[in-house]
C-alpha cells in the first residue's frame, strides 16, 4: 500500500534511537513497535509493498498520542507528525480504520449548534445518573455564559462600561452622551462605523472553536477579559467558524478537515490577528498553510498566535494583581505548546506575574489526552498520566495550569485542580 507520505521524509530517520525516552507509548510498553522509530519502520515495510496493509499496521498507528514531543528530539528533523497523517490518511480513505460512529462523531464538530445541543443533552443524563463513568467526560455545563466581545479596556485598565470612580460609567458615552452602541439619528449605531461607514477590524479574533466551547466557554470568557484589559478590540467568528478540525487531522480525514479549515478562514477576515486559547487548535490553524496548499491558507496561519503568545507582546499593559492563589502552581506544557508551536514559554511571561510557578521535572512529556486519543484508548491514555500525575505530586502544587482544553478534562479526571492559565489571570484581576 502506497502511503500518503514522501519518500524523503520517510528516509530521514537513521534508527538512532534518541526519540524513544520521549515516546510516552514506548515508556509505558517497552515495545519498538510503540516507538517512533518502530513505527517509521512499519511505514517503510507497507509503503514498499503493493499488498494492503493489515489491521496490526493500523494498531501500530492508532496507538500513536501524535504528541509530537518525537520530533524536538531528533537530530535529524524527522517530520513524524506529518508522517503519521500521511499514515492515517491513507488507512481512513482506503481501509475501515475509522469506523461510521467515529465518523459520524467528527461530522457532529462541524455542526455548532448540534453540538452544543448534544452537549447539554449529555449534561441532562448526566445529572440523572445515565452517563457512565467510564467514559471520563467532565461535568458538563447546563448554560453557558453569554460572550461578549466588544467590551474593550477603558482609562486604567477597566473594562468599558464597567464603573469608574464616582461609580459612572467609563468610556460609554457617544456623542450627544448617548451610549456608544445605542441607537442615533436615523437608527444607527453610535460609534460603531469605521472608515467608509463600515465597523472598524478588530485588533484581534479569539477563536473559539467546537467542544472547549460547549464545555469550557468560561474560559472563553476569561480570555476575553484578559484581552479588553490590554485595551484591544476583540471579535468572535462569524458563521463557519466551528471547528479547526484538527481532530479529524489526527483521524485520517484529510478532506473534511480542508472544508472546515476553508470555513474558519472565511469567518475571521482581514488582518488581525487569530487568537487562540486552545493549544491544539492554535496548532491546527497554524499548519493551514500546509494542509491547503495555498498562498491564501499561508497568510491566515501566519496571523495565528497562542493567546499567551499575542499577550507576551502587551505584558505591560495588564493591570496588577488585585489577588494571588496561596500556594505554587505547577506548569504543565500542553504538547501542542510546546513541541509544535514552541510556544509554551509565553505562558510563564504571562502567568508568572500573578502566581508563584514551578515546573515540572518531566521534561515535557505528554498527559495522555492526545485530543480523542484519551476515549479511544483509555488505559493507555491512563498509564501515560499516572506518569504525569506523579511529576505534579513531586512539586507539591496544589494547582495545575495546563492551556488545553484536552489536556485540563485529562488531568482533572484524576482528581487534580486543573484550570487554563487565562482563568487564573482574570481571577486574579477580578480581584473578588
Amino acid at each position: 500500500m502506497r502511503l500518503a507520505v514522501a519518500d524523503e521524509d520517510l528516509s530521514a530517520c537513521v534508527s538512532c534511537g534518541l526519540c524513544l525516552p520521549h515516546c510516552p507509548t514506548y515508556r509505558v510498553t517497552g515495545e519498538e513497535s510503540a516507538s517512533p522509530r518502530g513505527r517509521i519502520a512499519a511505514m517503510r515495510a507497507t509503503h514498499a509493498t503493493d499488498a494492503p496493509a493489515g489491521p496490526e499496521f493500523a494498531e501500530f498507528m492508532d496507538l500513536c498520542v501524535q504528541c509530537r514531543g518525537c520530533e524536538v528530539a531528533c537530530p535529524s528533523s524527522v517530520p513524524f507528525g506529518r508522517l503519521m497523517e500521511g499514515a492515517r490518511a491513507t488507512l481512513a480513505r482506503e481501509t475501515a480504520y475509522q469506523p461510521r460512529r467515529r465518523r459520524m462523531g467528527y461530522a457532529v464538530l462541524g455542526h455548532h449548534r448540534l453540538l452544543l445541543l448534544a452537549s447539554s443533552a449529555a449534561a441532562v443524563l448526566q445529572r440523572l445518573h445515565l452517563v457512565p463513568a467510564r467514559l471520563g467526560l467532565p461535568r458538563l455545563p447546563l448554560r453557558r455564559p453569554r460572550l461578549r466581545p466588544g467590551d474593550t479596556a477603558g482609562p486604567g485598565g477597566r473594562p468599558i462600561g464597567t464603573a469608574g470612580p464616582g461609580g459612572r460609567p467609563i468610556g460609554t458615552a457617544g456623542p450627544g452622551g448617548r451610549p456608544i452602541g445605542t441607537a442615533g439619528p436615523g437608527g444607527r449605531p453610535i460609534g460603531t462605523a469605521g472608515v467608509g461607514g463600515r465597523p472598524p477590524e478588530p485588533d484581534a479574533w479569539l477563536f473559539t472553536g467546537c467542544v472547549m466551547d460547549a464545555w469550557m466557554r468560561p474560559t472563553h470568557a476569561a480570555a476575553l477579559r484578559v484581552m479588553h484589559a490590554t485595551g484591544a478590540r476583540v471579535a468572535l467568528p462569524g458563521p463557519g467558524g466551528d471547528c479547526c478540525g484538527a481532530l479529524h487531522v489526527h483521524a485520517g480525514l484529510r478532506r473534511q478537515a480542508e472544508a472546515l479549515a476553508r470555513r474558519v478562514m472565511a469567518s475571521m477576515p482581514g488582518d488581525a490577528h487569530v487568537v487562540v486559547d486552545s493549544a491544539g487548535c492554535g496548532a491546527a490553524l497554524k499548519d493551514y498553510g500546509a494542509l491547503l496548499g495555498t498562498a491564501e491558507a499561508r497568510r491566515f496561519s501566519d496571523r495565528v498566535l497562542d493567546v499567551h503568545e499575542w499577550l507576551a507582546a502587551r505584558a505591560g499593559r495588564l493591570p496588577a494583581a488585585r489577588r494571588r492563589l496561596t500556594g505554587p502552581v505547577a506548569v504543565q506544557d500542553p504538547c501542542h505548546l510546546r513541541h509544535v508551536q514552541q510556544a509554551h514559554q509565553h505562558v510563564r511571561t504571562v502567568l508568572a506575574p500573578y502566581a508563584d510557578l514551578v515546573e515540572l521535572g518531566d521534561d515535557g512529556l505528554c498527559c495522555g489526552a492526545g485530543g480523542a486519543y484519551a476515549g479511544i484508548h483509555p488505559a493507555m491514555a491512563q498509564e501515560i498520566r499516572a506518569r504525569k500525575v506523579a511529576a505534579i505530586a513531586a512539586t507539591g502544587a496544589p494547582v495545575v495550569a495546563s492551556a488545553n482544553p484536552g489536556c485540563i478534562v485529562h488531568l482533572a479526571g484524576a482528581g487534580l485542580d486543573v484550570r487554563h492559565p487565562v482563568d487564573i489571570i482574570a481571577w486574579s484581576l477580578d480581584g473578588g
